[in-house]
């Protein structure tokens, strides 16, 4: 499994439940409203102001131990 920043909050943690705590490490406490299930996590990384990359790496980097 693998993220991308492309891809939809939601389908990040329909991969895996534990992603929930990264996303909410970076800032991102939204993670049931309509825009996580309708933008890519670039986009929601850009309205936030939080580094895209370096979070995309956290979950990548999670995502692999499960």
């Amino acid at each position: 499994m693998t993220a991308s920043k492309d891809m939809k909050i939601s389908d990040i943690l329909k991969m895996d439940g534990g992603t929930a705590n990264i996303f909410l490490r970076h800032g991102m406490h939204c993670l049931g409203c309509p825009s996580a299930t309708g933008e890519s996590l670039e986009a929601a990384c850009m309205a936030h102001a939080i580094d895209a990359d370096k979070l995309i790496c956290e979950l990548n980097a999670h995502l692999e131990t499960v």
